[in-house]
């Protein structure tokens, strides 16, 4: 099954109640290499950051001039990493997600044909991530998180020295399960 028919054709969670929560955005890039990788950035440790050291996929606020939040998950990846949108297929949507401090992340899938050099943002970002697919497949699967939706706590995803938990952990469970929905 591919990619883009598990986005196209899945079933993913709606938009809350409007006003309730800040719209934000981020893409979940796929990178096509000998194996399929998935692109990941560590934000920076900056004093009173929220997101401090945390694992997350490039993205952020939606602002004004963005029409929509596609377009705000492509302007926040120019902007964090030097990747420009003409140089992404964006594949789809797989939904809506809220963090504990009202934001509503709509999280898009998008496959980089990385015809761009990766230049973070050094002041958000501290470390950008290939991490395997299979990897992640493989992990989703040994700690039964397939066809199981375990609770924040549980819901992690270690790899080297760092880990993949919280919001960003919920939007990697939900596109793992959808690759995985007819396996």
């Amino acid at each position: 099954k591919t990619i883009r028919s598990a986005v196209q054709n899945g079933s993913h969670p709606g938009p809350p109640q409007e006003d309730l929560f800040q719209p934000t955005s981020v893409i979940a890039l796929f990178v096509l290499n000998k194996e399929v990788d998935l692109l990941f950035i560590q934000k920076a440790d900056g004093k009173g950051y929220a997101w401090a050291n945390q694992m997350a996929f490039p993205g952020g606020h939606k602002e004004k001039k963005d029409r929509s939040t596609r377009e705000t998950a492509l302007r926040e990846l120019s902007e964090e990493m030097g990747i420009n949108r003409e140089n992404v297929e964006v594949i789809g949507s797989v939904g809506h997600f809220q963090t504990i401090n009202s934001k509503d992340i709509e999280a898009w899938v998008g496959v980089w044909n990385q015809k761009d050099v990766i230049e973070h943002d050094t002041s958000e970002i501290s470390r950008v991530f290939k991490i395997p697919l299979k990897y992640l497949i493989d992990l989703h699967k040994k700690k039964e998180f397939h066809r199981n939706v375990p609770n924040v706590m549980q819901l992690t995803y270690p790899y080297e020295d760092v880990e993949i938990w919280g919001v960003t952990g919920k939007i990697l469970h939900h596109l793992i399960e959808i690759l995985l929905k007819d396996s």
